[in-house]
């Protein structure tokens, strides 16, 4: 037997129900960025459908237009990365089955913060794929009943938007690991955005050639009347931490949940670098002058 052949016997037999797979290409795929960027032109709705696209190595964009969800591949099982809304699930099932993988494969999925447009599909994905879910323990307390947090700063908006409760298999705080296979996702808290703000980072590999990507919570300072942060100190301090820590990070491929924010699609694209020096750095510094912007706002009205 060549050894070819025994290495492809040795895969599927670690991996019994997987797909077997061809040698991943470094990427990111730009053909499929650019019918992405072109389906989705103009588009603002958070569950509107989006083609995927390799984003390097084992990891996958199979999220919306305006929301990421990420799905990070091992021969002994896969990992989701956010699950936008509920209506968006179908799409993104259709997506990840596009790219030659099968749902159930998914062993566990993680999310960045608990609201709607980006844990609404939590639920179902679950029920769908078999897997287990790690959320913060914050994220864990409003995904478990559906109902947003009456003290987010967005709860005037989030009120209108519930979304089907979901039970937590792990609860998750900075430092833990989530492993499948090879593939080990680290856990950052980053609160600002909500309580429960979430980070991930891992290293996607194409063979050999392996790179960092950062799944970078946001953090923006958005508030929904009668909400203001000047009343609420406590909140303006834990941004100000989260804004110096995710600055200190050096974030190789930074992802955001919604794609806009980092001009994900355009880097994917190669109309900027994919990784970005001193990417980290700069996304806290917006998130700094976000927060800056609206404190000024609330003491002239």
């Amino acid at each position: 037997m060549s050894a070819k052949a025994l290495a492809l016997l040795l895969v599927m037999a670690l991996a019994p129900g997987l797909a077997f797979t061809k040698p991943l290409a470094a990427g990111p795929d730009r053909p499929a960025t650019a019918v992405l960027m072109k389906q989705c032109e103009g588009k603002e709705d958070f569950s509107a459908p989006a083609p995927p696209a390799r984003l390097y190595g084992n990891t996958y964009y199979v999220g919306t237009c305006t929301v990421s969800v990420l799905l990070v591949t091992t021969p002994q099982g896969h990992v989701l990365v956010d699950t936008a809304t509920e209506q968006a699930v179908p799409s993104i099932l259709a997506n990840i089955r596009a790219l030659g993988f099968r749902p159930e494969d998914i062993r566990w999925i993680v999310s960045s913060h608990e609201h709607f447009d980006h844990v609404g599909g939590l639920a179902a994905l679950q029920k769908a794929t078999g897997a287990k879910v790690a959320l913060s323990a914050p994220a864990a307390r409003i995904a478990e009943t559906g109902k947003p947090d009456p003290a987010d700063s967005q709860f005037g908006v989030l009120k209108d938007h519930p979304f089907a409760p979901v039970k937590t298999d792990r609860i998750v705080a900075s430092g833990s690991v989530i492993r499948v296979g090879p593939l080990r996702l680290t856990m950052t808290a980053t609160p600002g955005h909500t309580t429960g703000s979430t980070s991930w980072t891992w290293q996607s590999c194409a063979g050999k050639p392996c790179r960092t990507v950062s799944y970078i919570d946001s953090i923006s300072a958005l508030a929904a009347p009668p909400y203001r942060f000047s009343d609420h100190p406590e909140v303006v301090a834990r941004f100000r931490r989260t804004f110096a820590a995710i600055a200190a990070r050096r974030c190789g491929i930074l992802v955001t949940p919604h794609p806009s924010v980092s001009n994900l699609f355009e880097r994917m694209l190669g109309k900027e670098p994919l990784a970005q020096q001193d990417a980290c750095r700069g996304y806290a510094s917006k998130g700094s002058e976000g927060l800056d912007t609206q404190l000024a706002k609330e003491t002239t009205k």
